[in-house]
């Protein structure tokens, strides 16, 4: 995990009151961190995200798991460096009927 993902993970998501895994495979993929309960992949992007490269590998991704039914968040490693209560916030109301 990388700084931000462990920043994430110990100081908030696994404090949580529903199982949210590290690293879950879906398919072929492997998503940063996945709630099964709400059916939510939360995804913490480095600078290679916003390459031409990396857009067009999320968008590909991004669209096989929401054909599964999936939403994904994402956020910047920035955002969570910088704004990480602002982050948790934004994943509290990016799904509060499903806790």
């Amino acid at each position: 995990m990388t700084k931000e993902e462990r920043h994430l993970w110990y100081d908030f998501l696994k404090q949580l009151p529903v199982t949210v895994n590290r690293q879950k495979v879906i398919d072929h993929y492997i998503v940063d961190f996945y709630c099964a309960s709400a059916k939510l992949v939360i995804e913490l992007d480095g600078s290679q995200h916003f390459e031409d490269k990396g857009i067009a590998a999320d968008w590909e991704r991004d669209n096989a798991l929401n054909q599964r039914g999936i939403t994904i968040v994402r956020y910047s490693n920035n955002d969570v460096n910088r704004n990480f209560d602002g982050v948790c916030a934004d994943f509290e109301a990016a799904r509060p009927d499903k806790y």
